[in-house]
């Protein structure tokens, strides 16, 4: 939800008064349970296998009206959206919205699939229980599907007036990305009191610009003689600044890079690329918003430090989101790794497949309602995979606005990875990059045992083919020559449909390994492959829908082609 949205309503349902209880503790035992935000909303939630259905709690320490949705790409367009408040006579009142994009919210004209159960307001809080089918086969309605699902919330401070209508929210919103069906309930940070841990913590004022990378490197403070398994970590953000954290990545520095350990880099990302060369590659962990702030391994896997694990060090880049220029703000955010006290079986790795974040790779086009980008990794990359096979245990999707699994991959293996984008929003090109309004078509895996030798396998587009697309003569056509021509665009229906049949069968170059050791490789046009078929709806069986979401990664094996 973006700062010009806003929640109307025109009219509540009506539920009985309900008996008065303590508004800490929910109506009922719930298997699932999070805090949405701090000292501010919590959720509750359990799913009905049997009768499809989903049950939640929402309490916000509000005496206004409260809202959870179900979002389609992570924003409000396309949002299924539940909306309740208390009213004076103590009665619920509650209404099944849509959001057609990131104006008001209409009432879901074609069927009501959200029901309050009961609630109540109370010490400042308000508490609602409801209910829906996890598939209602509503075009206005987001089908609660496995995998993660994207949630939004917000909240006001006074109930409706007595038009039905409710103030804006203004920052009073935010979003979660859970898998709602198979949700791995957090453990506390006091499991962890009793284990060493250490921090990668910055310093820094937020800049007052749009959209800024921000980059430092830290020297380890790590000594232990023998190996030791990081087992948990937790995402420390700063209360006054989180604000403008959009998201944060922890690279390991190759071995090799050598700095002045008086004077490390530290500044914006752009200014200091040569510095951090070495350190932009080899993923340790990300956060993005809408992600869990404490992240537990598996039993039988730990990220590695000390022995012989050889890096010297990190980086955090973060990525700042200040659109509004607010200036005067500190940030300290970081990470704190926890420290199990015994040795696990396996190394814990990351591994990023899609495209790069560039023009050269992503060129979207305006005013396009389903825009497919694929990326390949051959055969040739996965060779450096063992034998037995590597064990996928997280999947993190990253786009931006336009757009956890346990797996095997084997050796030998080939990886498709598909981004499907909305601009009918947009009038410019959407351009791959590092800003928010920028795209990006990334899939990270987190996965065991280690690999020292592939953290990552991305496409772009081949020079050659866009230069013939655009029917351009200059020798050294590069990024920025790219650049200047797609600002120019005036997007017609028939262009966009020329881009889409561009993009299906260009020349696509493919790089991968680990830094410093990249292997680059082209092909004349990706290798094409059957989707899946969708199962059609049906509310009567409660037939679970097709595969389609902002972000589809496939897994393609030479003899047998299969969805993660």
């Amino acid at each position: 939800m973006t700062d010009n949205t806003f929640f109307a309503l025109l009219r509540g349902s009506v539920l009985d008064d309900v008996d008065v209880l303590y508004i800490s503790s929910p109506f009922t035992e719930y298997k699932h349970s999070t805090e949405l935000q701090v000292n501010i909303s919590d959720l509750w939630w359990t799913i009905d296998d049997a009768e499809r259905e989903i049950v939640f709690e929402l309490h916000v320490k509000t005496t206004g009206w409260i809202a959870l949705g179900i979002s389609a790409a992570g924003g409000m367009a396309g949002a299924d959206i539940g909306v309740g408040w208390i009213d004076q006579m103590g009665t619920v009142q509650f209404q099944d919205r849509y959001a057609y994009n990131r104006s008001r919210p209409v009432i879901d004209y074609t069927t009501t699939d959200w029901f309050a159960v009961q609630g109540r307001e109370q010490d400042g809080w308000t508490a609602i229980q409801f209910r829906r089918l996890l598939e209602t086969c509503d075009s206005m309605d987001v089908p609660i599907k496995s995998g993660t699902n994207i949630l939004i919330y917000a909240y006001g401070l006074v109930d409706p007036d007595a038009n039905g209508e409710i103030s804006y929210h203004e920052s009073r919103r935010g979003s979660r990305i859970l898998p709602l069906r198979y949700y791995i309930d957090q453990l506390p940070e006091t499991e962890y009191a009793d284990l060493d841990s250490f921090e990668l913590r910055i310093n820094h004022s937020v800049p007052v610009a749009d959209t800024t990378y921000y980059c430092r490197v830290f020297k380890t403070q790590i000594t232990y003689p023998t190996k030791r398994h990081v087992i948990a970590h937790k995402i420390l953000l700063d209360s006054d600044s989180r604000e403008f954290v959009h998201h944060m990545n922890i690279y390991e520095c190759d071995p090799s890079a050598q700095f002045d350990n008086t004077n490390l880099p530290d500044g914006v990302c752009d200014d200091i690329r040569d510095q951090i060369s070495l350190c932009s590659s080899t993923v340790v962990t990300v956060w993005s918003v809408g992600g869990d702030e404490i992240m537990t391994y598996p039993e039988e896997a730990g990220y590695p430090i000390g022995g012989d694990f050889t890096v010297n060090y990190y980086m955090i880049e973060l990525h700042y989101d200040n659109p509004h220029l607010i200036s005067n703000r500190r940030d300290t955010t970081g990470v704190r790794f926890y420290l199990g006290d015994k040795l696990r079986e396996h190394d814990i790795g990351y591994l990023t497949f899609g495209t790069d974040s560039t023009a050269q790779a992503l060129a979207i086009p305006a005013g396009a309602d389903r825009f497919i980008v694929d990326s390949y990794c051959p055969a040739s990359a996965s060779l450096n995979i063992p034998k037995s096979g590597i064990t996928v245990f997280c999947a993190l999707p990253h786009t931006h606005l336009q757009g956890k699994p346990v797996v095997r991959i084997k050796l030998g293996d080939e990886f498709a990875t598909r981004c499907i984008y909305d601009t009918r929003n947009k009038n410019l090109t959407t351009r791959g990059g590092g800003r928010t309004k920028d795209e990006m078509c990334i899939h990270g895996f987190v996965y065991y045992p280690r690999m020292n030798n592939l953290s990552m396998c991305l496409t772009h587009n081949d020079w050659s083919a866009w230069k013939r697309f655009l029917n351009v003569s200059v020798e050294n056509f590069d990024e920025t020559a790219l650049q200047e021509i797609l600002v120019k665009i005036k997007w017609t229906p028939q262009l966009v449909a020329q881009w889409q049949s561009f993009y299906d069968s260009t020349a696509r170059g493919v790089t991968y390994g680990q830094s410093p050791f990249i292997i680059a490789e082209t092909f004349a046009a990706l290798p094409k492959y059957q989707d899946l078929e969708p199962e059609r709806c049906s509310r009567a069986c409660h037939t679970q829908i097709s595969i389609s979401s902002i972000l589809i990664v496939l897994l393609a094996r030479k003899a047998k082609r299969m969805f993660l």
